[in-house]
């Protein structure tokens, strides 16, 4: 099958490690359903599993890819879900064995892809295959940031750090379907003008003193923003934590957490559930993903380039047939 895969691991020089071309998969397990892919799409879990952080050596050759859509044997068009757990106590996330697609099961950058039948979502005719393909991971992050973790209601603000990354831009365009005042920080006037041409309400440089405090704080960025994270809330409001870019120890200030009742809760991707919900949003509102590009698989290393080097705006989004 033609596939893009993971052919070793290598922290130093990961994109070395890339392989564009036919591979054999291993059999599916039993009653899962294949998926023939229309479109996959990148993430920086596909760098990290080329450097050896989501991805351990002895799983090479890996298929890479979590997100993608397309039509299964039966004809049906599906968005499909990446997070492969029980979902029995109702949130497959909280599965201690869960993983993603290209962690431990082949992933979705492939001519097809094979995963339970509970992982697949219909996807609406409303939203093109690209489009589709880009929800999966960054888009489900934040919508279960803000929707079912943030304990905010429309109205209310929400602050988030570091404006150009996949998950904050995702959180940019979904904060604003959900009715939140949006405000961004960035390190760069560039980014901070890509952010306020999202819809974003306010932009600032890291840091900065903020005119107001904030209902909640959507975090991803870790050590180099946790101190100001922390001052921008309100007396009882929240952070919410999906990511720790710049480090995963930050000073805890708990004198600060304890005073004002601050809350600080965790956030890993969404349940299937929430992909429904997502989609459900997408359509409703007419809210789109910000893709950068499209290109044909056969091109994959171009894409995982530009995800490397941080030149990018918006989706990678590879087409396959």
């Amino acid at each position: 099958m033609f596939a893009i895969y993971a052919g070793a691991v290598s922290r130093e020089d990961p994109l070395s490690c890339l392989r564009i071309g036919e591979i054999e998969l291993p059999a599916a397990p039993k009653g899962w359903v294949g998926v023939r892919v229309k479109a996959a799409c990148l993430n920086h879990h596909d760098i990290w599993s080329l450097k050896g952080q989501a991805l351990s050596a002895d799983r090479v050759p890996m298929v890479l890819g979590s997100d993608a859509a397309g039509i299964t044997e039966a004809g049906r068009e599906v968005i499909v879900h990446a997070v492969i757990g029980s979902s029995a106590g109702g949130d497959e996330t909280l599965d201690v064995k869960r993983s993603l697609l290209s962690e431990i099961h082949p992933g979705t950058m492939a001519q097809q892809v094979f995963v339970p039948a509970g992982n697949l979502i219909d996807k609406p005719a409303e939203l093109t295959w690209a489009e589709a393909a880009c929800l999966p991971t960054a888009y489900l992050t934040a919508y279960r940031m803000i929707a079912t973790k943030s304990a905010t209601n429309p109205g209310d603000t929400i602050l988030v750090q570091g404006a150009a990354g996949g998950v904050a831009t995702a959180l940019i365009l979904i904060g604003k379907a959900l009715g939140r005042q949006v405000w961004v920080t960035s390190r760069t006037a560039h980014k901070r003008d890509w952010a306020l041409s999202l819809g974003a309400d306010a932009a600032f440089e890291p840091g900065e003193r903020l005119p107001g405090k904030v209902d909640a704080v959507m975090e991803t960025v870790g050590a180099a923003t946790w101190e100001h994270s922390l001052k921008s809330l309100r007396p009882g409001g929240t952070i919410v934590i999906s990511g720790a870019t710049s480090g995963a120890n930050p000073p805890a200030d708990l004198n600060r957490v304890f005073f004002l009742q601050l809350n600080i809760v965790g956030s890993t991707m969404g349940t299937a559930a929430e992909l429904r919900e997502l989609v459900e949003l997408l359509v409703r509102t007419g809210v789109r993903p910000v893709i950068d590009r499209e290109l044909p698989i056969a091109q994959g290393a171009e894409a995982f380039a530009a995800m490397a080097a941080g030149d990018v705006h918006g989706k990678l989004v590879l087409t396959v047939g």
